[in-house]
């Protein structure tokens, strides 16, 4: 699958099907692999593409700090369907994916007809649960300056983040990953963009994620005519540990744009 350059920066991208366009953005430390399940499902129904964050995956992990940021991210997306002639999609992500297509829309509503919002929130509310967040992202960056993916893979940190096995944890670029941590994750608060949506919206979340729950209880009330959905049995992959329930979800959903 090939790579486009957005400002310097390779970014890699998969696309699978035809109709209406749908671009899902992983989570931290996650890959294109973190929708492999969906693929085969959600494709017969929809042009899928997926690809990797900068600094993640297959993207290009450029060294300066000064490359990454959530509005680079959001811009990169932006250039995605540029370059694949997508005026407008259905946009959606998982975790950090999440937070990304929620600035997307605020920055280009007029490319994003519906949001699919996985296991994911808005930010914090409060300034000292913000200052935390920061400093958290901060002490992850730090340790894979430190110690590298294996110092990540084998941390407290990597605990939520299975969607992505050990193995291929270790195969992830250590410099992308802590600027990713650092300059996108510990900035991606989006509280103030919920009143905003006016697009069909989709809120999934896994009913063990214990973390996003009450994120997406919040969304639900903010986002006029949300629609929710709480995945039996999942916890923060709903879409890779329930499959199924999750594509007839997104399915289902997508059904209103035909």
């Amino acid at each position: 699958m090939p790579k486009f350059e957005s400002n310097g920066v390779g970014i890699y991208y998969e696309t699978y099907g035809e109709g209406i366009p749908l671009v899902l953005s992983e989570g931290f430390v996650g890959t294109t692999e973190s929708w492999a399940p969906q693929i085969p499902a959600l494709s017969r129904r929809c042009r899928l593409i997926l690809y990797d964050i900068r600094g993640q995956g297959q993207s290009d992990a450029p060294a300066d700090p000064a490359a990454y940021s959530v509005e680079q991210a959001v811009e990169d997306l932006y250039r995605l369907l540029r370059h694949l002639g997508i005026e407008k999609a259905v946009v959606g992500g998982l975790s950090l994916g999440g937070y990304l297509s929620l600035h997307f829309y605020d920055r280009h509503p007029e490319m994003v007809m519906g949001l699919i919002i996985i296991d994911s929130g808005p930010g914090y509310r409060n300034e000292e649960r913000r200052r935390q967040w920061a400093q958290e992202c901060e002490e992850r960056a730090a340790l894979i300056e430190r110690g590298g993916m294996h110092a990540f893979a084998h941390s407290a940190f990597a605990a939520d983040d299975y969607y992505t096995p050990h193995v291929r944890l270790l195969r992830l670029n250590p410099v992308g990953i802590a600027n990713v941590s650092r300059r996108i994750m510990a900035h991606a608060a989006a509280v103030e963009i919920l009143p905003r949506i006016n697009v069909p919206t989709l809120l999934i979340c896994g009913e063990h994620d214990r973390a996003f729950l009450a994120a997406t209880d919040y969304m639900a009330e903010k986002i006029a005519g949300a629609r929710k959905v709480i995945i039996p049995d999942a916890c923060h992959a709903s879409n890779l540990d329930q499959p199924d329930v999750f594509n007839r979800a997104v399915l289902d959903f997508l059904q209103q744009f035909v």
